[in-house]
């Protein structure tokens, strides 16, 4: 499979992995297919998202995807986040192979489900249909999806 040298980047460098402790929103989405899970962290300040980290496990595609969702994410307002999309990821990675497009997909379900988290934990009223996950390809909601 070939990768670009920004998905190559992204994926030897990758920006933003960790966690962040007490974060605002956690979210966890997985493709049972190919066995990938994203587990996407946020620091949330007056709307804005001021910090936000990644811990992916998966193909060097889900770790690149990530990382650039992270960077195109953070210092963003939440309605900003929001509308980000997988198109948006692989066009800002300057492509994918066809076969990894659904890892953008997942780059994306995994920003909305953080930022679901940190309605549900604020009391925010939010549209459950636009921030759960659409595709079918993710199985797992919430912080403690996982654990």
């Amino acid at each position: 499979m070939e990768y670009n040298d920004k998905v190559l980047d992204h994926f030897t460098h990758p920006r933003n992995v960790g966690e962040i402790e007490n974060a605002d929103g956690v979210g966890t989405v997985g493709n049972a297919k190919c066995g990938d899970i994203m587990k996407m962290f946020l620091k949330i300040e007056d709307g804005v998202i001021v910090d936000c980290k990644f811990k992916t496990f998966g193909c060097g595609a889900a770790i690149a995807t990530s990382s650039m969702a992270t960077e195109m994410i953070k210092g963003k307002s939440i309605e900003d986040a929001l509308n980000l999309t997988n198109k948006a990821v692989v066009e800002a990675l300057e492509g994918l192979p066809p076969a990894k497009i659904h890892c953008s997909v997942l780059a994306e379900e995994a920003v909305k489900s953080a930022i679901a988290d940190y309605y549900k934990k604020n009391g925010i009223e939010y549209d459950h249909d636009l921030l759960d996950c659409s595709e079918g390809a993710c199985h797992l909601h919430g912080s403690n999806a996982e654990e």
